[in-house]
């Protein structure tokens, strides 16, 4: 009995894309949007959402800015490891300190996976409007301290590769934008 090799599918490409920015800012409904997206396109798609992140594999951690650097490596190293092997990883995180994301790029740079960080660069009194889970009513109410952007610090990113000016277009226009920075670097 003679066996035929089996033709072996060509490995997809796995990419990073950290979308950071203020609480309701408009990160995760880009990221839902863009995988949407992709998978109907075909591609292995995971949305690594922050706040399901810390609800499960990040439980128990708080707010410092320890705790915050912890949770972001971690979110990090997910999505290296799924986007090393051929899928298209979206991370809506807002990841506040430029050291913790400059880390997750020093991983992804260290294995070869590609890795895209995407400002979401919406106002703050833009975001506080939008108040999407009540947080900038219950920081404005004295019910809560360490609101990144507010009373605590989120560090803008120096050289992201896209600034998604949020309030100045839709979030489907938001989420065309980052599959044409996919398209143009040859990820999708």
């Amino acid at each position: 009995m003679t066996s035929t090799p089996r033709a072996v599918a060509p490995r997809a490409q796995g990419a990073t894309v950290w979308l950071t920015g203020l609480p309701s800012a408009g990160k995760t409904t880009i990221a839902r949007l863009l995988g949407e997206r992709l998978k109907a396109q075909g591609h292995r798609v995971e949305v690594l959402d922050g706040d399901e992140i810390r609800r499960f594999l990040s439980a128990g951690l708080g707010f410092s800015r320890a705790d915050r650097n912890t949770n972001v490596q971690r979110i990090g190293l997910v999505s290296e490891v799924l986007a090393r092997n051929g899928v298209l990883s979206v991370v809506p995180v807002i990841a506040p300190y430029a050291d913790s994301r400059e880390a997750v790029r020093r991983r992804h740079e260290k294995s070869g996976t590609p890795y895209l960080e995407v400002h979401v660069a919406t106002p703050v009194e833009v975001c506080s409007e939008r108040d999407v889970k009540g947080l900038y009513a219950r920081q404005a109410a004295g019910e809560l301290a360490g609101l990144t952007g507010v009373d605590d610090p989120y560090e803008v990113p120096e050289n992201p590769s896209l600034v998604l000016p949020t309030q100045q277009q839709s979030p489907q226009e938001s989420a065309d934008a980052v599959y044409a920075l996919l398209a143009e670097r040859g990820l999708v």
